[in-house]
């Protein structure tokens, strides 16, 4: 992805030794004292970004895929989809129609809301529950900033241009500060046009644009009371589904004539209450959110008159309230959550010759429901000065219901689980830790797996399914890290296995316009294991380089058929990169590279994404140089794939932007 501004620093992704996080404790902690593997990316990072998951790019462990441009979803040890658990300040983006295979979801987060974000890897099952069978991927949001003494004004504003997609924005926050009440305000606009990849061509149609705003509020009417309201919302209008509207591998044809979301938006309003030393003298939190996410198309296979016209949309209300205390060697936390997400849909059909409609049924049962209600504790316990425990356990129950409609059944589904999990952190000496992690969870299936009806990427048709049961998984994981002054390190290696893996299975029947009929089974084991590494270091006063590796091998088995090669597993990969930085300047130099990838499932060879053949090993050059002055104006300018070579990440829709100019303007007042 082009980086688009002055702070997108890959290097400094944890420029703070011992940063603050919440994703591993759900409570204040540094990242020393959690023992899972954790990536904090730095809000500069992402808000530089023309997405918030290009951020993710940086990260060890996470491999980021690419439907079409727009959209962008990360594979962390080898899952994706609905077997992340994605949250913005701890409360769920996941909702009753996230797939199993990679979402668009998370790029409807508005970069100009984003302090960091923090990667999670392994099964945190006793914070998080379902859905966080492969890691957790959290959206920590900028926080109004109050002021010690009257009213004070800071923001900034950005304009960022590429070439490789003709993109164009406009990015601005202000923030009002008083000694009791705050408030910040942020909006960003962008277009882009058909995407140049490498050599030259323009793929298209993939043009979209996106726009996003925020306002959040905060008080603090005391030193122990404090309260926050953000409102958040981010679309894009009208973003093209590239990989059906071109050829893909082994076709002379696309699959789709037509195939735009129109629109992919999310609304979230989100309320925040906390006490602390209050009841019991427990510190208090009390969470209560509206997210709608709105997932409309307008499709028509290739060659047909007919267009479909749909409206997807899932209400999700969320209640969270968590007390919690810290200790003299540690910290504990217990909690409940409830969350209801209601889904509306419906879908219809117009011949473009004629103009005569008719209704279809819709692609999810309108008026279908997903209730999820848990309890949970967790604690960190420092037993000597140099072992320390993480463990935590939750109870969760989650209940899909689904009303009679043309192609399903009136059906109910209720599941009941435990999901645990524990680390320990061993300090070696003051700089080198050993860690471990073990862990159990499950992900309850949702609207999407029972009752899906209609076409799926990859040439195939979904028919519903009202008898699945749940995924459960088991991951255990091991590494060394080492932090000190301006060098960090660190290495993982892991294991899971994921049994009752809802996959889709074909049926044999083929459609009129040709796509395979496949229906969600309870029919898939995987086994995956891999290597994570990452680190920086310093090379002189200015200088420094940094460096990331992911390795990750799966093996699956559908039913009783012999084992096979895992669906979209990636590559080796990796980035290595060197970094100047001075008082107002700084230049970067960095490589990203793939090796192939030729260990493929039937299922990959099938999809029209994938080269049957393997998807070929490749090289990345980029390179960058930034000014700041002292009044506030930053300016940045780089390329992206300075060799203009064209590739495509492994599984992703399209292929990668070629030689890309890029400039950005910023002021900061």
């Amino acid at each position: 992805m082009a980086a688009m501004g002055p702070m997108a620093n890959p290097a400094h992704a944890q420029d703070d030794l011992d940063e603050i996080v919440v994703t591993a404790t759900r409570r204040p902690a540094t990242t020393s004292s959690v023992a899972p593997s954790l990536t904090v990316i730095d809000g500069g990072i992402a808000a530089s970004d023309k997405l918030v998951t290009d951020a993710l790019v940086t990260a060890p462990g996470v491999y980021l895929q690419q439907t079409t441009p727009g959209q962008g979803a990360a594979i962390i040890r080898g899952l994706r989809g609905s077997a992340l658990l994605h949250l913005v300040d701890g409360i769920r983006l996941n909702n009753a129609l996230f797939r199993s295979a990679p979402t668009q979801y998370l790029a409807l987060v508005p970069v100009t809301a984003v302090d960091r974000i923090e990667v999670l890897r392994g099964t945190p099952a006793a914070l998080y529950g379902t859905d966080a069978v492969g890691g957790a991927i959290q959206v920590v949001t900028r926080q109004p900033e109050f002021s010690d003494i009257g009213t004070r004004v800071t923001g900034d504003v950005g304009l960022s241009f590429d070439s490789a997609e003709l993109m164009r924005s406009i990015r601005s926050t202000v923030n009002i500060g008083a000694p009791t009440l705050a408030a910040i305000a942020s909006a960003d606009y962008l277009t882009a046009g058909n995407r140049r990849v490498g050599g030259g061509d323009r793929i298209g149609p993939s043009d979209y644009s996106a726009l996003g705003a925020r306002l959040a509020l905060a008080g603090q009417p005391s030193d122990v009371w404090r309260w926050a309201i953000d409102l958040q919302y981010a679309e894009q209008p009208e973003t093209p589904r590239v990989d059906e509207l071109v050829p893909g591998f082994g076709h002379t044809e696309p699959a789709s004539s037509e195939f735009r979301f129109e629109p992919d938006r999310r609304t979230f309003l989100h309320g925040r209450l906390e006490r602390d030393t209050g009841w019991l003298n427990l510190d208090w939190r009390a969470d209560a959110a509206w997210q709608r996410i709105d997932d409309d198309r307008a499709t028509r296979d290739f060659g047909s008159p007919l267009r479909r016209r749909e409206r997807n949309a899932s209400d999700l209300f969320g209640l969270t309230l968590s007390a919690g205390r810290d200790t003299e060697r540690g910290s504990w936390l217990v909690g409940a959550e409830h969350y209801d997400d209601r889904v509306d849909s419906s879908r219809f059909e117009t011949d473009i010759n004629d103009g005569t409609a008719q209704v279809l049924a819709p692609r999810f049962p309108d008026g279908a429901r997903v209730r999820q209600s848990s309890l949970y504790t967790h604690i960190a316990h420092d037993f000597t000065a140099r072992h320390t425990i993480n463990a935590g356990v939750r109870l969760s129950r989650a209940r899909v219901t689904l009303p009679e409609a043309q192609a399903t059944a009136a059906a109910s589904l209720s599941v009941t689980d435990i999901g645990a999990d524990i680390g320990w952190i061993f300090a070696i000496t003051d700089a080198w830790q050993f860690v471990a992690n073990a862990g159990r969870g499950f992900r309850a299936p949702n609207v999407f797996d029972l009752g899906t009806l209609g076409e799926r990427p990859g040439n195939r048709f979904n028919v519903p399914n009202t008898t699945l049961d749940s995924e459960r998984v088991q991951h255990a994981d091991i590494g060394f890290r080492y932090r000190r002054a301006r060098d960090q390190f660190e290495v993982v290696a892991y294991t899971l296995r994921y049994d009752e893996r809802i996959t889709s299975v074909l049926t044999g029947d083929v459609t009129l316009s040709g796509r395979d009929v496949v229906r969600s089974e309870n029919g898939e084991r995987a086994d995956i294991y891999g290597v994570e590494a990452g680190g920086r270091w310093a090379l002189t006063g200015a200088l420094s380089g940094h460096a990331v590796l992911n390795y990750t091998r799966g093996e699956q088995r559908e039913f009783d058929d012999p084992a096979e090669p895992g669906d979209r597993i990636p590559p080796l990969s990796g980035r290595l990169g060197i970094d100047y930085a001075g008082n107002a300047f700084t230049a970067e130099g960095w490589v990203n590279f793939s090796r192939e990838q030729n260990r493929l499932s039937a299922r990959d060879i099938r999809d029209p994404r994938i080269d049957p053949a393997g998807t070929a090993g490749w090289v990345s050059v980029d390179a960058r140089v930034s000014w700041q002055d002292v009044a506030g104006w930053q300016i940045a300018a780089g390329v992206d794939n300075l060799l203009d070579a064209r590739y495509r990440v492994h599984g992703s829709g399209i292929d990668a932007t070629g030689r890309n100019l890029y400039l950005t303007l910023r002021y900061a007042y």
